[in-house]
């Protein structure tokens, strides 16, 4: 495994709707991917920040991965307004384009969350995207917000879904549904006593991403 890159840089990408905030971890230049990184629901205090999307940054850094975290719009320094989860979907599809300019690398999707929603739907049919991580992915209905993943039934990408045993958004038994109806190959893990933000449980969470990443992209 290639050691953490140590250098980060302070961006402000073309988005749709204006410039986006973002920053990004620096690779190393043999880096075999590149990834991207969404943040959790912005109305409730979600941004490039939060703690989950670091530490699954770290988790990728660690492979030598270049990876970008981004504000979506109306979030942080980033332009325009929140759109309700549509116009977001296209700020990814933003992010995916810079990545493209900056290293030509297949990319590894991850998203917590809101991020994980919006996300999916911008990476499951590009082609660019080669493998798709969700963590904290909406089971159920949240704050009168019904989440459809009927596309996720036909995309054969690999895909991780990490979520905390004692998450309210995937309660048990509603989240293992939902993933079995997905399409092969994919895999579900549950961190033990972890909640929806993982609280206590940051160290598990990177471990199960690291070992799946590594599986998954077959890294030796």
């Amino acid at each position: 495994m290639l050691s953490e890159n140590s250098s980060i840089r302070s961006l402000l990408l073309p988005g749709p709707a204006g410039l986006l905030e973002a920053l990004l971890n620096g690779g190393s230049p043999n880096a075999t991917h590149a990834a991207v990184v969404c943040h959790p629901h912005p109305l409730y205090g979600g941004t490039l920040h939060n703690k989950v999307v670091f530490h699954t940054m770290k988790a990728l850094n660690s492979f030598g991965f270049p990876v970008l975290r981004f504000n979506f719009r109306g979030t942080g320094l980033s332009e325009g307004e929140h759109a309700s989860g549509l116009g977001e979907v296209e700020d990814v599809r933003a992010a995916l384009d810079w990545l493209e300019n900056e290293f030509t690398l297949p990319v590894l999707f991850a998203g917590f969350s809101f991020g994980a929603t919006v996300g999916l739907r911008a990476a499951f049919a590009d082609d660019r995207v080669r493998a798709l991580i969700a963590l904290g992915l909406p089971a159920v209905e949240v704050e009168g917000r019904v989440y459809d993943f009927e596309f996720l039934r036909t995309c054969t990408k690999p895909k991780l879904f990490v979520s905390g045993s004692r998450d309210q958004f995937g309660p048990a038994g509603k989240l293992e549904a939902l993933v079995e109806t997905f399409a092969d190959p994919k895999r579900l893990v549950r961190i033990e006593a972890g909640d929806h933000f993982f609280e206590g449980r940051l160290r598990e969470l990177r471990m199960a991403i690291k070992e799946w990443t590594r599986e998954a992209l077959e890294i030796i």
